[in-house]
């Protein structure tokens, strides 16, 4: 596999949960190399000042339900660049396959007839996760990972991720982008058959300087009590997080 970027190629790409130091080797080459990069708004400073001097950065986010720019129209500006010989990098948060509109954009490239390729990032679920130091499978309590999220496509925003019969006792839930009503969202979940008593973590702005994590239980989380966005929250018995408290409390730095 070549690693650094290739004229007429678009690179749909995972930047990590923020933190610099998470980004793959092959993520940082394409940075280096890339001729046109199309950054999601998640995609932090510190990591967009790793790509060239000479990159054509556009930030194509949608933060907030309030997007720049349309999706028909980053479809467009990646076609446009590659067709112009430019190579491309389509720069998302996390992992660009979990909840990054890549199904529509990998339909715009093979419609276009454009030659792609997928690079993984790791997920903000996994990096949360490790920086709170607590498994989301656990032999004795959770044999399913379930990765969800609140918000959905126009015309059909729900406010709690929804499946069909009892929710799995021995899972873990983790929801990406829940929104802010979390005691209604807790409510939801209580009323679906999940148990009160279930360990519930919000954790905001995942492995930034300014994470923070609020560790509590389904029965006991408010609204007010999280941090701001992005916020990706953790349910279920294999969560392991020391010194439950109803605070918000600032992680140290790894």
């Amino acid at each position: 596999m070549t690693t650094v970027a290739q004229a007429g190629m678009v690179y749909l790409a995972g930047a990590g949960p923020g933190d610099p130091g998470l980004l793959t080797l092959r993520v940082l080459r394409l940075l280096e190399t890339a001729d046109v990069i199309l950054p999601d708004d998640l995609v932090s400073e510190e990591i967009l000042s790793l790509a060239h001097a000479g990159a054509e950065i556009t930030a194509v986010g949608k933060r907030c339900g309030q997007p720049r720019i349309t999706q028909a129209e980053i479809h467009v500006l990646m076609i446009e660049a590659a067709r112009a010989g430019k190579s491309v990098l389509r720069l998302k948060s996390g992992d660009p396959l979990i909840f990054g509109r890549a199904g529509e954009e990998i339909a715009a490239l093979r419609g276009a007839d454009i030659p792609f390729e997928i690079v993984p990032g790791i997920t903000t679920a996994f990096a949360a996760a490790a920086r709170l130091k607590t498994p989301l499978t656990d032999r004795s309590s959770a044999s399913k990972l379930i990765l969800a999220t609140a918000h959905h496509a126009a015309g059909k925003l729900t406010l709690t991720p929804k499946w069909e019969g009892a929710f799995p006792a021995d899972a873990t839930l983790v929801i990406y982008m829940p929104g802010r009503n979390f005691r209604a969202l807790a409510d939801d979940l209580i009323a679906s058959g999940v148990e009160p008593a279930t360990p519930c973590v919000a954790i905001s702005k995942a492995t930034s300087p300014d994470e923070q994590v609020f560790s509590t239980t389904l029965a006991g989380i408010e609204d007010g009590d999280v941090g701001p966005a992005p916020v990706i929250v953790l349910v279920g018995y294999a969560i392991q997080v020391v010194g439950h408290s109803r605070i918000i409390e600032e992680l140290t730095a790894i």
